[in-house]
């Protein structure tokens, strides 16, 4: 073979070995079909789901926290910044048989003073000048179950009737948001009888009905979700929610309500929890930085109105 014929022959089986490396590479790029689960799917967001809230190495806690404002909004008025919202919980998984994942998970919900950063006892409401005792969130415990299908709202101790949704699969709208990062955003909209009826609680209660809706919205690596060896996914995003006035700000059913926007992370050690957030759950309330036993599975779980109403009583008459 002369030396042209070489040249060319070889540079031939260059571009082809080029061609298949680029090829294969391709194929076995990360996408939202693969190569480990498939996010069209019910089976593959519940794989990524799950894996964002807990860890598939069940001898492992995945935490997260959500840090933001919650806001006052009243008709006719600007929007006004109330307090600040940590929120604190920990979790682990615990398969099934049926290949679902149970999360056994505890969260905390804490106010802090907007120019401190420090967690609040009491508050001095601007909407009626009062000064009220600011009452923890402590859902204990908030476990979830995640498998292929839909499944029904948390019945809050019997009082939310809203029947289980279509058995189809969960499947999120995600999307790739640039950088190698896909998102995904899911609602959930609550309106059922309120365990803190205005008869009883005047003060507290937002009216008959819970009136509640929070978004999620989660940013997560693409190639962390394709990571079959990834049994947790370390995450960030947002949490939204739309909620009647709190019953610890003692404003019944005057005009108005709340919203929480937050940003919202999973991490799998404590070091992701602001050190004065961590100080004060160490010292306040330990056991909700460690995931509930299996045990607490048969127990039903409660939002925080439900624990207000079982755990606080109706305030006196404003003077």
């Amino acid at each position: 073979m002369d030396r042209r014929n070489f040249v060319m022959t070889g540079s031939l089986a260059l571009g082809a070995g080029a061609l298949q490396s680029t090829t294969a590479s391709a194929a076995t790029a990360p996408t939202l079909r693969g190569p480990y689960v498939d996010l069209t799917t019910g089976k593959g967001n519940m794989l990524t789901l799950a894996r964002m809230n807990s860890n598939f190495d069940e001898t492992k806690v995945k935490y997260g926290s959500a840090s933001g404002t919650v806001f006052g909004v009243r008709p006719g008025e600007p929007i006004r910044d109330l307090f600040g919202a940590e929120v604190v919980s920990a979790a682990r998984a615990w398969k099934q048989p049926d290949g679902s994942y149970r999360v056994l998970h505890r969260e905390t919900v804490l106010y802090t003073d907007l120019k401190t950063g420090e967690v609040l006892n009491e508050f001095k409401n601007p909407y009626t000048s009062e000064t009220v005792k600011v009452v923890d969130v402590v859902n204990d415990p908030w476990n979830e179950t995640f498998e292929e299908f839909e499944r029904a709202p948390p019945s809050y101790g019997g009082l939310n009737k809203t029947a289980a949704p279509e058995r189809k699969p969960v499947v999120l709208p995600w999307r790739e948001v640039g950088a190698g990062l896909i998102g995904a955003t899911r609602y959930i909209n609550l309106y059922y009888p309120s365990a803190l009826q205005p008869d009883k609680w005047p003060r507290e209660s937002g009216g008959k009905f819970n009136q509640v809706t929070e978004v999620f919205a989660y940013i997560v690596p693409l190639k962390d979700v394709q990571d079959e060896k990834s049994t947790s996914l370390i995450y960030t995003g947002t949490w939204s929610r739309s909620t009647q006035w709190l019953p610890w700000m003692l404003m019944g059913q005057a005009p108005g309500h709340c919203w929480y926007e937050t940003t919202m992370q999973g991490f799998d050690t404590m070091e992701g929890f602001k050190p004065n957030i961590l100080a004060y759950m160490k010292k306040t309330h330990p056991e909700m930085l460690v995931p509930p036993p299996k045990e607490s599975w048969s127990k039903p779980n409660l939002s925080s109105l439900e624990v207000y109403a079982r755990d606080q009583k109706p305030a006196p008459a404003k003077p």
